[in-house]
């Protein structure tokens, strides 16, 4: 697939979240992200404020469904999002469920390697369950308690090329990268370019980045979109 810029709404207000959206789309970004902060602080309102605001552009829902996951995929395609998250630590019939829900109501599917022991095998898991993608996440609360500890804090990037290799889809690297790192993960196979803390979303306030955040997406944009077209980036 061409290479996609994806935007982590990572905030707790909708109105910030439409003008960091509104900024985003201007600089070329390609796909908003519903973030969990935003669901958790708005729900579906917040998913909903997206979709009026931006009705042409594809909007993931990034839930983390652990449980239920037919209803929450169903209330989430209702509000407008076109993709949904589900976790790999669910219980198979949850992810079952959400990609049942996804069928029926036209999303796609992405499911969430985060907090696996094995994530190659996690990943392969999440195929074959029927995801239509894998995030290779790193997390937020995992990165942090290793640095506080002073031990050696994992990146996306360690693995990446190994699962991207195990499965047939497409594959996003989450957690912890830089913007260098993050342009240059469709190098590796991995297509999806996300964007969020603490790329373009304050990770201790969970608001807009400070600084001259339109500069920093238009590069990251043009740098992303031009791997378009080549035939092995």
């Amino acid at each position: 697939m061409n290479t996609v810029v994806q935007i982590s709404l990572d905030i707790t207000s909708i109105p910030e979240a439409i003008d960091t959206a509104h900024l985003a789309i201007r600089c070329g970004v390609d796909w908003l992200e519903a973030g969990t902060p935003l669901i958790i602080a708005e729900g579906m309102n917040g998913v909903r404020a997206l979709r009026s605001e931006f009705p042409e552009a594809p909007i993931v829902a990034d839930l983390k469904t652990m449980d239920g996951g037919w209803l929450e995929a169903q209330l989430m395609a209702a509000a407008g999002a076109t993709h949904i998250v589900v976790m790999e630590r669910a219980h198979p019939e949850t992810v079952k469920m959400v990609v049942q829900a996804g069928r029926d109501f036209g999303v796609k599917v992405m499911g969430d390697n985060l907090g696996a022991a094995d994530k190659v095998v996690a990943a392969k898991r999440l195929e074959e369950l029927g995801c239509n993608y894998v995030i290779h996440h790193i997390g937020y609360d995992e990165r942090r308690g290793l640095a506080a500890a002073g031990k050696p804090i994992p990146s996306p990037l360690d693995q990446l090329r190994e699962i991207v290799a195990a499965v047939g889809v497409p594959v996003q690297a989450v957690g912890g990268l830089s913007i260098e790192q993050a342009i240059r993960t469709p190098e590796y196979g991995a297509p999806l370019v996300v964007l969020g803390a603490p790329l373009t979303i304050d990770s201790e306030s969970f608001k807009t980045a400070s600084g001259d955040l339109e500069s920093t997406l238009r590069l990251i944009c043009d740098k992303v979109h031009a791997y378009r077209g080549l035939a092995n980036p």
